[in-house]
């Protein structure tokens, strides 16, 4: 069956399919040079949390309801296998989650060959609080970063890395916000990342025109993201109501004042001018193109 993209930016850096994962990633051969993947922390539990001073439950959809512990790493193993298979030799992938599923994603990593580079720790500088008053407050999500091979060398920047933490090394602890009201612009995920931890990510681990998947796309943040600093991104996303909000944030940034907006307020960027070249949406469009 012929693969057809959902949305295709003009400049061809940001496509979506609309489908699940495990029936899609199968249908086409194409190598990234970065994954990123934040897959179901299976958080939806029927229990209370507080957003923007309000109580609300912490449901957000069939997609993220709980497993056992073997169905949890039967799910990871598999999706993170078909991930494998579409990673360059020398590629990395990063995943997101909390101690509910962090550690099968370390297993099935290990399982399947990769070698865990580092677990950086997001300690969200606005948690909301813990309304039981029996915990600490959660404050933080772990983010696995990890090479296809134990013996290939991968890609880091390490210099640029150095130079955003005030010319001393980066530590595995990163001090960022949840995301921003202007954020939320076209919509909000549930689980949507900020546009500050993608960025990082990106910078980190890519170079300019490098070509990143995210299997488990919802609003395509990271997408956004990769888009503001020069990269070019597929998604695959399988509920409906997301795949139409990534097509409204990635045609919002074809506007240049929108994406200039943008990339004003992420910090790192600014400050990564001096390795990273001005880069403006549509340009560099003689490359390689994704095979639908």
């Amino acid at each position: 069956m012929q693969l057809h993209a959902y949305y295709k930016s003009t400049s061809r850096d940001f496509t979506l399919l609309h489908g699940d994962s495990f029936e899609l990633l199968p249908q086409f051969c194409f190598k990234f040079d970065m994954i990123f993947a934040d897959p179901p922390y299976f958080l939806s539990n029927d229990g209370i949390s507080v957003q923007a001073g309000k109580i609300v439950s912490v449901n957000k959809g069939a997609w993220d309801r709980g497993m056992s512990p073997a169905e949890m790493d039967a799910y990871n193993l598999k999706w993170i296998s078909l991930c494998r298979d579409k990673l360059k030799d020398n590629g990395t992938i990063w995943i997101s989650g909390t101690y509910h599923n962090i550690f099968s994603v370390a297993k099935s990593l290990t399982e399947l060959g990769f070698k865990i580079l580092n677990v950086v720790t997001w300690a969200k500088t606005n948690p909301p609080p813990n309304i039981s008053c029996r915990y600490f407050t959660y404050s933080t999500e772990f983010i696995i970063w990890a090479r296809k091979s134990a013996k290939r060398p991968h890609h880091f920047n390490y210099e640029l890395m150095k130079h955003l933490n005030g010319d001393k090394q980066m530590t595995d602890v990163w001090r960022l916000p949840a995301i921003a009201p202007w954020e939320k612009s076209c919509g909000k995920h549930p689980t949507q990342k900020p546009l500050a931890l993608m960025t990082r990510i990106i910078l980190a681990s890519t170079d300019r025109n490098a070509w990143i998947l995210d299997p488990f796309a919802g609003s395509s943040t990271t997408g956004i993201a990769a888009n503001l600093i020069g990269r070019r991104y597929l998604g695959i996303e399988k509920e409906q109501e997301f795949v139409e909000m990534s097509c409204r944030r990635r045609k919002e940034i074809d506007n240049l004042n929108v994406y200039a907006d943008y990339r004003s307020k992420i910090k790192d960027i600014a400050r990564s001018e001096v390795y990273e070249p001005t880069c403006f949406a549509c340009e560099d469009s003689a490359y390689d193109d994704l095979p639908f």
